[in-house]
């Protein structure tokens, strides 16, 4: 607006082509802006994930199905625009995207069980004893049996056990399809026969894979971090009643995460009584409830 030369009587510590430069280069930051992409603006980040979740969790699931759920949410999606999120987080076309193993558990949970051994160090008159304790959960409610506690896991040791589990009457795998187990060679050919007799189909996890049995897993975690690793266990006695105390406490009191952080028996009563402590093992187990 002013000019070269009157810019040139009023600049006084720079010329007045460096003025000029900088002004060009204020009007050029003015209308450039870093990422700034042509055509259609892309997904929100909320839809990209609620997508690679819709197919991920639903693998039978191919474009068009994930074209309608988001319809009846709200979103209106192209058929192409799925299929490109797909493959930029390298998800496959529903016929090449297999079932994964959680889903296959979850949709199966109530005819699984899965079962384990822990183990114990167990103080006798002579030595330390390794006691072990052949339990079972179900994968559906989370809860517990404890299939025998021995120092000798032999054949015979486990064909009782399974022929106590597969009970027609009260066996608690009476009702049960798959039996979940790892490569242990205590789980003898006679123990699998028996349970494929009554049948229950053995499941053997793959090779170094303890995630594949993590219900179990996480049992044996929390029954040694909450209870038998509190205890010095004085004889085998010891052990079957510390074992027993933390079963019942597990099924009837303890709250469990993979339900919801109920206990099996269902929700705990809420109400405006006292509450009430319940003590086992000395205190090392308390259950809080409210009084009638």
């Amino acid at each position: 607006m002013l000019g070269r030369s009157l810019l040139a009587q009023v600049a006084t510590l720079v010329t007045p082509d460096t003025i000029l430069h900088w002004h060009r280069r204020l009007i050029a930051a003015k209308w450039t802006h870093q990422g700034k992409r042509t055509g259609r603006p892309g997904l929100m980040k909320a839809i990209r994930e609620l997508i690679v979740g819709m197919a991920e969790t639903n693998p039978s699931w191919g474009y068009c199905r994930i074209q309608g759920e988001l319809k009846k949410l709200g979103h209106s999606v192209a058929r192409s625009t799925i299929a490109k999120t797909l493959k930029e987080h390298g998800v496959p076309p529903s016929p090449e995207r297999p079932t994964t193993w959680s889903a296959f558990l979850r949709a199966h949970a109530d005819a699984i069980a899965a079962t384990d051994f822990l183990s114990a160090e167990v103080w006798t008159t002579r030595s330390l004893v390794t006691h072990y304790v052949l339990f079972v959960i179900d994968y559906a409610t989370r809860a517990v049996e404890i299939a025998g506690i021995t120092t000798n896991p032999d054949g015979r040791f486990m064909a009782q056990a399974a022929r106590n589990l597969t009970d027609p009457v009260d066996g608690f795998l009476r009702a049960k399809r798959h039996l979940i187990l790892d490569r242990d060679t205590k789980f003898t050919e006679q123990f699998r026969r028996i349970l494929d007799d009554a049948g229950v189909a053995p499941v053997t996890i793959a090779l170094q894979a303890p995630n594949m049995n993590a219900i179990a897993e996480r049992f044996v975690g929390s029954i040694k971090r909450e209870c038998l690793d509190r205890l010095v266990l004085l004889g085998e006695g010891h052990l079957h009643r510390a074992v027993g105390e933390y079963v019942q406490h597990y099924n009837a009191e303890r709250p469990h995460q993979g339900i919801g952080n109920e206990p099996i028996v269902g929700p705990p009563r809420i109400g405006g009584g006292e509450v009430n402590v319940t003590e086992r093992l000395g205190g090392l187990l308390r259950h809080y409830e409210r009084a009638a």
